[in-house]
């Protein structure tokens, strides 16, 4: 899967967030860990598309009310500039809302986390969109869900191509899999359902990843959804 970070080099971290004192605690935590690294801060959110272009992180945690450009546009703008083998963003913020939820994942986001985790929850997540995994906070994802599952939800608005066909045919086990991916099946879980091993799982995923041009689990979710592979309320 293109994007996914080589597992021989630290994690290459871009800090965005107008507050000096969060961006230095966030890095505080992050750099004890020997597989993360911090590469720059960004004040605004204009500024964080400029060093992303600079500093090609593998990582942006991005505040969502930032000066000059807010979050979500400046996710949108780096996700769509860097494609699928740009920077991962993770969305941080103290606001718990569904609207703000939602804009990060129509804006490309890989993760949505809320600030008042643990510092471990923090790492994890870090971890989690490197590898090319998607991850919305625990709290947050059974609204997701529902939200999904509602008629007239969000789903449509989220998807970032047009509806219709898959632009490459997916094999029938691959769709599959990306019926249960959509549905919020981990890869231990796809595996028990179809009676696969977890690293032919793991492959199915990539392959399901790479021929429809997705960064991540995430956008296979939101893809789902639009072309109808899952059916809201369903």
């Amino acid at each position: 899967m293109s994007g996914v970070v080589d597992s021989r080099r630290p994690i290459r971290v871009l800090l965005a967030d107008d507050q000096h004192l969060v961006r230095t605690g966030f890095r505080v935590i992050l750099e004890v860990e020997d597989d993360i690294e911090v590469v720059g801060e960004a004040a605004d959110g204009e500024r964080a598309v400029t060093m992303a272009r600079a500093t090609r992180p593998d990582v942006v945690l991005m505040d969502v009310q930032m000066p000059v450009l807010d979050g979500l546009a400046a996710t949108s703008r780096i996700t769509a500039e860097g494609g699928p083998d740009g920077p991962a963003v993770l969305v941080l913020t103290t606001f718990d809302r569904d609207d703000y939820l939602f804009a990060a994942l129509s804006a490309g986001a890989s993760g949505f986390l809320l600030k008042n985790g643990t510092p471990e929850d923090l790492i994890d997540a870090v971890r989690v969109v490197a590898r090319g995994d998607g991850l919305i906070a625990p709290v947050l994802t059974r609204r997701v869900i529902a939200a999904f599952a509602r008629p007239g939800g969000p789903a449509g608005g989220l998807a970032r191509r047009p509806a219709g066909s898959p632009p490459a045919a997916l094999t029938q086990r691959e769709h599959e899999v990306l019926e249960l991916l959509a549905r919020g099946a981990s890869n231990a879980e796809i595996a028990a359902t179809l009676h696969l091993g977890e690293a032919t799982v793991k492959t199915h995923v990539s392959k399901v990843l790479a021929k429809l041009d997705l960064r991540d689990r995430v956008q296979a979710v939101i893809f789902a959804y639009e072309h109808g592979i899952v059916q809201p309320g369903c």
